[in-house]
């Protein structure tokens, strides 16, 4: 039996606190966005002292970078693994891009962090430019790369990339969105896998009938 039991449940209990709060943190910037939300509401919901939090975090603004860096970054992370490795079809890439942003970041309370910026970048600037950079930048150059491999080995026409990766993900983040505001409302639930496989269909193949002439 280990003779020091409470030494050693309040060396665990301080080993947790960063992610805890970092999940309190989450929690609340999705609930409530980031203007609304206190850091005495994080600590609270964290269970620990507004003093404690700040032995790990100086600002709201370093909660939402961490919970950011903690939960986002990663995902871009191992999308970047996925183009270093991947073998296949570039169809196949841009699927298995997709799908895997949309089960670690969809599925999961990070994509009200979307919404939360879009909502409040105009208000705080600085978190808008540090999320630009290190979300969004990061993961436009992922689609551009599986683009430009597509059309480098002649499976996909000459197309303006920008464009292209705007058109590739916005239906992602539009389900993001749709997640966090109307579809609690309006009754309409998407299935995201179909969803995502009937618009990576219409990117691929078009609108436009084949000649039937």
């Amino acid at each position: 039996m280990c003779p020091f039991p409470k030494l050693l449940t309040r060396q665990r209990r301080k080993e947790a606190r960063p992610s805890e709060l970092l999940a309190a943190a989450l929690d609340l910037f999705v609930e409530k966005g980031f203007a609304a939300t206190r850091l005495d509401d994080i600590a609270a919901r964290a269970g620990v002292s507004k003093g404690t939090l700040y032995l790990y975090f100086d600002s709201k603004a370093a909660l939402l970078k961490a919970v950011v860096e903690d939960g986002m970054v990663p995902v871009i992370d191992q999308g970047e693994d996925i183009i270093s490795n991947f073998s296949g079809r570039a169809a196949s890439l841009l699927q298995h891009l997709l799908n895997t942003w949309w089960s670690l970041v969809g599925e999961s309370k990070l994509s009200g962090i979307c919404k939360l910026m879009l909502a409040e970048a105009a208000n705080f600037p600085e978190i808008a430019g540090y999320f630009h950079q290190i979300v969004i930048e990061r993961g436009q150059k992922l689609v551009q790369r599986a683009l430009e491999i597509g059309i480098e080995r002649g499976e996909f026409r000459e197309v303006d990339i920008a464009v292209a990766v705007d058109s590739v993900f916005a239906p992602t983040l539009k389900l993001m969105l749709w997640k966090h505001s109307f579809a609690g409302y309006c009754g309409i639930q998407q299935d995201p896998a179909a969803y995502l496989e009937k618009h990576l269909d219409m990117v691929l193949n078009g609108l436009l009938a084949g000649d039937k002439s």
